[in-house]
């Protein structure tokens, strides 16, 4: 009898467990498609609006508690190995979140992180301290630290499977967050030009 009620328990937890591998989500390969792209078109924003500029040009300063370009460049830069990192180490070892509307958080990152009429503080780690002797030094940082974000996205299984808080006020699975690395590039590039656009930007 006791076998038999034993037997009976093992084969009802196999069966939750079964149930929940079901309804567990997977990253289909058209949102990973879709993020692969988007990682594409944001690193080639950044290289196009920083190409070429003088030494002048990459260090103005709009104003004095306003970033150059050559800070904003930096702080993409470092953001990109700072949040990746975070993914790696928390997000994928975070419990699970069930009942996450995950269309409805992946537009909410693609639409509030970009917007640059919500001006926020950057964290310390992030603050730009002069960590590159040279634009290019920061360039090729990104680019390779780019690579490894897509790397990650290609390579890596269960993206959905745990999720952790956010700046946005909603927890962020895996994914969403390599959405956030790449918005986040996006939102800069947007400050870049402003620095570009200012009157006083020099013209060579």
């Amino acid at each position: 009898m006791i076998k038999h009620l034993r037997a009976a328990a093992a084969i009802a937890i196999l069966a939750c467990t079964g149930a929940a591998l079901v309804r567990a989500q997977e990253v289909t390969p058209a949102e990973k498609e879709k993020a692969l792209q988007y990682l594409e078109t944001t690193k080639k924003g950044v290289l196009e609006a920083t190409k070429g500029l003088s030494e002048a040009q990459w260090n103005f300063k709009p104003g004095p508690d306003r970033w150059s370009i050559a800070q904003v460049m930096e702080h993409i830069a470092v953001a990109e190995d700072f949040i990746r990192g975070m993914v790696v180490e928390k997000v994928m070892v975070a419990p699970a979140v069930p009942d996450r509307d995950t269309k409805k958080i992946d537009d909410g990152v693609l639409a509030m992180v970009p917007d640059r009429s919500h001006k926020l503080q950057a964290p310390e780690p992030l603050v730009p301290t002069n960590r590159f002797a040279t634009p290019d030094d920061a360039i090729k940082h990104f680019v390779e630290s780019r690579a490894k974000t897509e790397d990650f996205l290609k390579t890596t299984t269960g993206l959905r499977d745990h999720a952790v808080d956010s700046p946005m006020g909603v927890k962020l699975d895996a994914y969403e967050f390599v959405l956030l690395i790449a918005a986040h590039s996006e939102r800069h590039t947007k400050q870049i030009l402003e620095v570009k656009a200012d009157p006083n930007y020099p013209k060579n």
